[in-house]
């Protein structure tokens, strides 16, 4: 084990939570970072722009570890993520969305996690809850193996059913001095997460790791517009290739086959866009025969279809294991469910 960061159960960890106009969202992920197992915590809140609405709500909380930074303008999420961990003063950080939430024990075991591994900067997930209105399950199905090409891991797929993999913002721990040697993309309106990691791995000395037990909820709601889900396929598009050369042309097909196609779908896109992506599909990676029918499923079988049968497939809905110490419960009537944590 390298003792280049510390790793002791004295570490200072900060969370580092970016936020504009989820007041609501905002206080309950607050609450879950500070109720944290690990005893050194502070959370960082970032205010991404004038906001009085998550300001009044922010002036309620009265816990000393919380500490808040108001950004004048707007500066997106990557930039409001690297203002948190300048004035972070933890050796470690973890990043938590303001719609997200963490349970109890996510950072102490990210922490045992890290202890544990060879690398001078590890860098450590989680498996995740992700919730909607109608479904709640576990992300990924697989978990990631530290023997894996990151890109691989989240964009290939081994069947149809296959949700691939999964290493959303919320889950990441790393330390403050890797994250300050190599931050977030500024300006980057998609991937910002995948960004970060694919860049992340390519240079010596970085590990990841995944825990496998779900220690973050991920709320997915299902007809909430957020910025990962915006319909630019161009956007999505210019940056695989901008990324082509860290990762395989393997998952660069396969990026483009579900990504940029879904997007594409989305947002009507003529028969010349979806050419332009075969094209980059065909000739620009490196394709096989399922990440083919993909591309045509996601290019051009609507989308509520597609909806449909993955709802089939999942008609069971998630059934908490009774070993992960999770118990979920509903909190809204029976008509629109929301499932939500509480420990046991």
């Amino acid at each position: 084990m390298s003792d280049y960061v510390s790793r002791s159960e004295h570490a200072l960890v900060s969370a580092v939570i970016p936020t504009r106009n989820r007041p609501v969202f905002l206080a309950c992920a607050i609450r879950s970072a500070l109720r944290q197992t690990w005893p050194n915590i502070e959370v960082i809140v970032v205010v991404d722009g004038p906001d009085a609405e998550t300001a009044a709500v922010l002036e309620k909380i009265t816990d000393p570890r919380l500490r808040v930074v108001f950004c004048p303008t707007c500066c997106g999420g990557s930039e409001a993520r690297n203002a948190g961990v300048r004035v972070a003063r933890g050796e470690w950080v973890g990043f938590l969305d303001d719609d997200d939430e963490w349970l109890p024990e996510k950072i102490e075991a990210q922490m045992r996690a890290a202890h544990a591994m060879p690398d001078w900067f590890p860098v450590v997930s989680c498996r995740l809850i992700a919730q909607s209105l109608s479904a709640s399950r576990i992300l990924p199905a697989h978990p990631y193996q530290s023997s894996q090409p990151i890109a691989d891991f989240l964009f290939c797929r081994s069947g149809l059913r296959d949700s691939g993999g999964v290493m959303q913002t919320s889950t990441l721990l790393a330390p403050r001095e890797l994250l300050l040697a190599l931050p977030f993309q500024s300006g980057l309106d998609l991937h910002q997460d995948w960004d970060w990691l694919i860049r992340a791995a390519s240079y010596k000395g970085v590990g990841l790791s995944m825990v496998r037990r779900p220690l973050s909820i991920w709320r997915v709601e299902d007809a909430r517009e957020t910025v990962s889900r915006a319909p630019s396929w161009q956007k999505s598009l210019a940056w695989i290739r901008a990324s082509r050369q860290l990762i395989s042309p393997r998952a660069f097909s396969w990026f483009v086959a579900i990504q940029c196609c879904w997007r594409a779908q989305r947002s009507h896109a003529g028969l010349g866009s979806r050419l332009t992506l075969l094209r980059a599909f065909l000739f620009e990676g490196k394709p096989e025969f399922l990440a083919l029918l993909t591309f045509l499923l996601f290019a051009f079988v609507p989308t509520s279809f597609r909806q449909r049968l993955r709802r089939g497939f999942r008609r069971n809905g998630y059934r908490p294991d009774s070993s992960s110490g999770l118990r979920l419960v509903f909190t809204r009537k029976a008509a629109a469910p929301i499932l939500r944590k509480s420990s046991l």
